[in-house]
């Protein structure tokens, strides 16, 4: 009887454990639209992201990141994982809908990501709001000089950040740019209401993150008031401005920051 009540037990432990582990994500079928086929990987929770391939030469032409995933390492890593469940064309667009239930619309000309909410997509036929980009970044890069070399990204959301990037007490924007001509990704930064914009990687090179970012899946604001009241890191030099911290999902990351001159690279991570 001791021995019928231990297996039942195990059983049941071996039931709880795999509970608390996610199944597999589905497959999603590819789509093709004019000479491409867009497939799903679906090889990472933490980063959903979409492929085109050409049909002809079976060469993938692009890779995109819909949606990124915030993971809490105080909880179990697979079961915050989620992934695509649904990919179609609709209008010239490709539609993407996460597990949780949330659409994203992708360009397929430029390649901007629109989520259209958690539970609901809009009407047949709807007309979708364009990117909210403010107006210091429409005078510095889409309607100046440098919009004949770059144009806007929109693979990461959100798009662009605020912060005083030089330390001289106004608000600086940093957007998230592409090189026209090459495709390399990088980042325009515009100091306070300026007109001209400093292009960081989009073909310039900085430090170890070179001229092309399309490494990059996730980037925020480094304060500089966090290094003061966690009391400094010995590992960062003095912070005259708000740093910009750069990064790829379980691997490196980098700060970028002001130094009195230009903007410097400072490796965080392999």
């Amino acid at each position: 009887m001791t021995r019928i009540v231990l297996i039942v037990c195990a059983a049941a432990l071996l039931l709880c454990s795999a509970s608390a582990k996610r199944t597999a994500p589905v497959k999603v079928e590819p789509v093709i639209h004019e000479t491409v086929r867009y497939v799903v990987p679906n090889d990472d929770g933490r980063r959903a992201h979409i492929q085109a391939w050409d049909i002809k030469t079976n060469k993938k032409l692009w890779e995109l990141t819909v949606f990124t995933n915030r993971i809490d390492p105080k909880l179990e890593a697979d079961v915050q994982w989620v992934f695509i469940n649904k990919l179609t064309i609709r209008d010239e667009m490709l539609v993407v809908t996460s597990e949780r239930g949330a659409t994203y619309q992708v360009d397929l000309r430029t390649k901007a990501v629109t989520q259209w909410g958690p539970t609901s997509s809009p009407a047949p036929g709807a007309i979708e709001q364009p990117h909210d980009i403010p107006e210091v970044i429409k005078r510095a890069i889409t309607t100046s000089s440098l919009a004949r070399n770059y144009e806007l990204s929109f693979r990461i959301n959100r798009f662009y950040l605020r912060g005083d990037f030089n330390g001289d007490g106004k608000i600086d924007v940093a957007a998230l740019v592409k090189q026209r001509s090459t495709g390399k990704l990088g980042i325009a930064i515009v100091h306070g209401e300026a007109e001209k914009a400093t292009i960081l990687g989009a073909g310039t090179a900085i430090g170890n993150g070179g001229d092309d970012f399309e490494w990059m899946d996730s980037w925020q604001v480094y304060s500089k008031d966090r290094v003061a009241l966690e009391g400094g890191e010995k590992s960062l030099p003095h912070l005259r401005g708000d740093a910009l911290l750069v990064s790829k999902s379980e691997a490196a990351s980098a700060l970028i920051y002001w130094n009195g001159k230009h903007y410097v690279w400072l490796q965080q991570g392999d």
